[in-house]
């Protein structure tokens, strides 16, 4: 089969698609023909070798969706023939995090894509019961999208979720503008987005957000925001969104920072408004809720603007650094 094989991060000899031995699954997992992988900033970090938990050489992608073709030793469902989404994280469960229900915070971490191959190829093997059956009707952009889509339930859910607050969002690329989708069926009066690439800017208000602009200061709201997302992970968004939250409000880290910087705020305005601070990380007993949603008629189809061939995974790579795109699908199986 072919994949993207990453050999050696960080150079370009080292990242190349190629012709590997097709994977067989072992006992508890599927083997899957994977139909599309979307490419995401961990993809990003894993090709320059910036996540530790990786390990080359390594099949990345982990925003997979195919269909089940061959079944491991103990497995029974789903059905061989089914179309499924994969949950690409693989908690341990026995360590403390799991053992308390935390499975996202899990001490031995593993993950299809990241410590195991994954569906930047034609066939990937996977844990059966990670492979969530999807409803039929289902297109095949959502069908891509569940599993950046249940990161974004999973951070709607850490949030209080009270009907007429104002939402303020940083960052109008896929996962801000999935967030700023889910906080309005939660019941937000208002969703503003601030992001500094035009393109974004103008499909954010396309997609119906209330505002979107450069600078959060040019909305104008003086008591400021019940709730401040940050889906960037720059630090200057996220130091300029803490200041935007106004006395009893909330402030999500949601974006991916590099985790060698830090950011500057005031632990005495975090006291003195009762500012509360949260995080979010990757996806916890929301996969399935995300596929729910979609089924139920969330429209996120639009945030898909380019489905590419694997062999032109150089070129997904060079949009997606470019900021010339919104959601990327590899799609192994197309010419």
């Amino acid at each position: 089969m072919r994949a993207l094989v990453v050999t050696e991060p960080g150079t370009l000899d080292g990242i190349a698609v190629t012709e590997v031995p097709d994977p067989r699954p072992g006992a508890g997992e599927v083997l899957v023909r994977v139909a599309s992988c979307g490419l995401c900033g961990t993809d990003m970090h894993l090709l320059d070798g910036e996540l530790p938990a990786a390990r080359y050489p390594l099949i990345p992608g982990h925003e997979l969706t195919g269909e089940i073709v061959a079944w491991g030793e103990g497995v029974t469902a789903p059905a061989v023939g089914t179309r499924v989404a994969v949950d690409p994280n693989m908690p341990c469960g026995s360590c403390h995090y799991c053992r308390i229900g935390r499975g996202n915070l899990c001490a031995d971490y593993r993950a299809v894509g990241v410590t195991r191959d994954g569906g930047f190829a034609e066939l990937v093997t996977v844990p059966a019961s990670c492979a969530y059956a999807l409803p039929d009707g289902l297109s095949a952009a959502a069908a891509g999208l569940v599993e950046p889509l249940s990161c974004a339930v999973h951070g709607l859910n850490r949030l209080p979720r009270r009907p007429g607050e104002h939402y303020l969002i940083y960052g109008a690329g896929t996962m801000g503008l999935m967030m700023a989708a889910l906080v309005r069926t939660a019941g937000a009066a208002s969703v503003s987005v601030v992001d500094v690439n035009a393109d974004r800017l103008a499909f954010a208000e396309s997609f119906g957000v209330d505002a979107a602009v450069t600078d959060a200061g040019a909305l104008r709201r003086a008591p400021g925001f019940e709730v401040v997302i940050d889906a960037t992970g720059v630090v200057a968004a996220i130091e300029d969104g803490l200041g935007r939250v106004r006395r009893g409000g909330t402030f999500l880290q949601f974006g991916v920072a590099d985790p060698a910087r830090t950011a500057s705020f005031s632990p005495y305005r975090v006291y003195h408004h009762e500012i509360d601070i949260l995080g979010s990380m990757a996806v916890h007993h929301s996969f399935r809720p995300a596929i729910d949603v979609l089924a139920a008629g969330l429209d996120l189809d639009p945030l898909v603007s380019d489905v590419l061939p694997l062999d032109d995974a150089d070129e997904a790579v060079r949009r997606f650094r470019a900021g010339t795109c919104r959601k990327i699908h590899l799609a192994p199986g197309s010419a």
